[in-house]
């Protein structure tokens, strides 16, 4: 049975989330799957970030894109408010002294002077590295419960499958988001492509009037999803029967424990999303699943 590994922001136990230094490394280091976020600037750019408002755990402010910019400093400021230039000034590379709340100040490696890179920037790095088997899994951020930062969910939609149709990705992409209003729209405009229904407990209820008796699953694949995707607190033996029920695979969320891995792959889970694909690599290697192929490194020109 193919059981995925799944870099979640890349790999961000390992490098800055969301960055195409990051990315590379992932793609370089072996995954079935690379999953970031995407968002919508002000001037409707698609750019990789988890946040819908800058975050400074992640970002730093460098300088204002011009002199009395009214707008800087930009952290903490909504992504939607903001222009990619602007967005562009920052460094997502994590800086040093980190941040105090840093999950990942002992396993991650700092990449200082990274940029936020847009949708388009990183599959085009995935096509240089000619990384035809490695899906990309992009998560649309969008919070019906706050519409002031949050893009229309059906142009949001279209904006992403128009630029993954642009790079030749619809047959080779997800798309994935905790808003189902983004799995029913793609599953109308791009049927052929993979759908990813997340859930966690906290943002469920976003959902709540399409979850009826407490099949969520079903409710999933009724909304249009192909895989269900969630917390991992969440997956146990009735999930996992309910899902199966559903005709969904499963693929579950954020696993970086190799004991908890170990314990999802017995329930029969189709993917692992990880921060740390090294450590989701010995696991499958102890259990003799196909491991992913390296992909790249980039070769210099003429080599």
């Amino acid at each position: 049975m193919r059981v995925e590994i799944h870099g979640h922001r890349g790999a961000r136990g390992l490098w800055p989330e969301n960055t195409l230094p990051g990315l590379s490394r992932t793609m370089e280091l072996g995954v079935h799957a690379l999953e970031f976020d995407v968002a919508l600037t002000a001037d409707r750019r698609l750019v990789l970030t988890h946040d819908l408002t800058v975050s400074a755990v992640t970002s730093a402010d460098r300088r204002p894109v011009y002199a009395g910019d009214p707008l800087y400093p930009y952290v903490g400021k909504p992504i939607n408010a903001l222009t990619l230039a602007q967005l562009r000034t920052l460094d997502v590379g994590v800086r040093l002294p980190r941040h105090p709340d840093d999950p990942f100040a002992l396993t991650q490696v700092p990449m200082p002077e990274t940029r936020m890179p847009t949708l388009g920037a990183v599959l085009g790095l995935a096509g240089a590295y000619e990384a035809e088997g490695v899906r990309m899994h992009v998560e649309l951020k969008s919070d019906p419960t706050r519409p002031e930062l949050t893009a229309d969910p059906e142009m949001f939609t279209e904006m992403v499958v128009e630029e993954l149709d642009r790079h030749g990705r619809l047959g080779n992409a997800a798309i994935l988001s905790f808003d189902w209003r983004i799995i029913a729209h793609a599953a109308k405009i791009a049927p052929g492509t993979r759908r990813f229904a997340l859930i966690e407990l906290d943002t469920l209820h976003w959902n709540e009037g399409t979850v009826r008796g407490g099949d969520v699953p079903a409710a999933a694949r009724d909304a249009g999803a192909t895989t269900l995707s969630p917390e991992h607190v969440m997956v146990d033996e009735t999930l996992m029967a309910q899902a199966s029920a559903a005709g969904l695979d499963v693929a579950v969320w954020t696993v970086n424990d190799p004991a908890l891995g170990a314990r999802m792959l017995d329930l029969g889970v189709a993917g692992i999303v990880t921060d740390y694909p090294d450590r989701m690599r010995e696991l499958w290697r102890e259990r003799g699943l196909a491991l992913p192929e390296p992909v790249g490194p980039l070769k210099p020109v003429g080599v």
